[in-house]
């Protein structure tokens, strides 16, 4: 099971048509298994919170695009990555 905890070092910018996402992963699973569950937990979520919009996607039943796109961030700390997510969000 995946549990997904956004705690204080995480950070989240939502955009018109995406979702900025700084979080840290284990390697037990691979990163599409972790893109896939945070899909599938916050879809359950939104669904639960919002049954209305079950009307608006009724056609798929699907809330989130198939893809994703992942990066490392490499040698920047995560502050520099935070303040990037803060200015494109």
């Amino acid at each position: 099971m995946f549990l997904y905890l956004l705690t204080l070092g995480s950070k989240v910018e939502i955009d018109k048509d995406h979702i900025h996402m700084l979080i840290t992963i284990g390697t037990r699973y691979s990163v599409s298994q972790h893109a896939r569950r945070i899909k599938q937990a916050t879809t359950a979520k939104i669904w639960k919170s919002f049954p209305y919009l079950k009307n608006q996607f009724w056609k798929e039943k699907t809330f989130w695009s198939d893809g994703y796109f992942v990066c490392s961030v490499g040698n920047a700390s995560a502050e520099i990555i935070r303040k990037y997510i803060q200015e494109k969000g």
